[in-house]
């Protein structure tokens, strides 16, 4: 479909402790009298059920207020793709502007956004003898040691990726093997795809100072801990299904706080270790972000920065309302 005729949304992007739910209500609820904004989630953590207080889930008063969709949709121990994320935003976009609303996407899983923006590639199905392969050499050498081979083969993947990322590590070692190419190149050569009638505009929330999300980042983390994180894990462990090895266990958090439970790492160690995760995860969401040419920056560190990100999604709302009356 042409630029022109396609719907645009906003997306407010950006790394974790950001500001990017704080600025989404506040959207939501200046223009309230206007339109009924909808969040759409774009996070790979807050489809788990039962995992809320590691994931800095929306409160229920704050899900009460303004509707979100994308949410605990799944239960920890299954699988949610970017496939699976794709299908279902776009199934959510459609309904909310079909009911007259207004969608907002939020968040900051910089994989589903490139899904949903560039389509899904056609990068090869997977194979189970390479995977036996890698997972055998994992197990001899660890993940971190095949994190530094893939860096060698495709480092824009790798910078993307911790180096326990077992998952994505693997998948992205696969694609190499199969195909000769980087992850990264496949994916930077495919063609966007067209046929959703939407384009998405990302307004990204970066720092200014990293020191200062830093700074928040360590400051969440313990007011999660203040908030009974440790028993949230305790309860998901006692569910007696759930192990380190699924991708929910393996949230930033939840992998320290489950090592911690075992007596593998005393309490200040698994602070120290969760921290130190998150402030990784945010270095690798701001690469994928500063990758986005036509994005907009608002600085998350200044005062101003939920009065500057609801300017930037107005004007992508008003661009809608104009192009509606024209």
């Amino acid at each position: 479909m042409n630029e022109p005729h396609r719907i645009v949304v906003a997306c407010l992007l950006g790394p974790t402790a950001s500001g990017k739910t704080a600025a989404a209500l506040a959207f939501a609820a200046k223009h309230a009298a206007m339109h009924a904004t909808e969040i759409v989630s774009v996070d790979s953590a807050l489809v788990y059920r039962e995992m809320d207080i590691g994931t800095a889930k929306p409160t229920p008063d704050e899900r009460a207020r303004v509707p979100h969709h994308l949410i605990d949709i799944r239960e920890p121990t299954q699988a949610y793709s970017a496939a699976d994320f794709r299908a279902d935003a776009l199934k959510a976009i459609g309904d909310i502007l079909a009911r007259g609303g207004v969608p907002l996407l939020v968040g900051g899983t910089m994989l589903y956004y490139q899904a949903l923006t560039r389509g899904l590639n056609d990068l090869p199905s997977a194979d189970p003898d390479v995977r036996a392969s890698l997972e055998a050499e994992a197990a001899r050498e660890g993940w971190p040691a095949l994190h530094t081979r893939l860096a060698g083969v495709d480092p824009v993947t790798a910078a993307r990726l911790a180096p326990n990322d077992a998952q994505r590590i693997q998948r992205a070692l696969e694609v190499f093997m199969l195909t000769g190419h980087p992850m990264s190149a496949v994916l930077a050569a495919s063609e966007r795809n067209d046929d959703t009638p939407y384009r998405f505009v990302p307004i990204a929330l970066e720092p200014s100072d990293r020191a200062v999300l830093h700074a928040r980042i360590a400051q969440r983390f313990d007011t999660m801990l203040e908030a009974g994180f440790i028993d949230e894990v305790k309860k998901l462990r006692a569910r007696g299904d759930l192990d380190p090895s699924l991708p929910s266990m393996r949230c930033v958090g939840y992998r320290q706080a489950w090592e911690y439970l075992d007596g593998e790492i005393d309490y200040a160690t698994m602070r120290d270790k969760g921290i130190f995760a998150t402030r990784q995860l945010c270095k690798r969401q701001l690469t994928w972000l500063r990758s986005m040419p036509d994005r907009t920056i608002i600085d998350c560190c200044a005062p101003s920065a939920t009065d500057d990100a609801l300017r930037a999604v107005e004007a992508v709302v008003d661009e809608n309302a104009r192009r509606s009356r024209t």
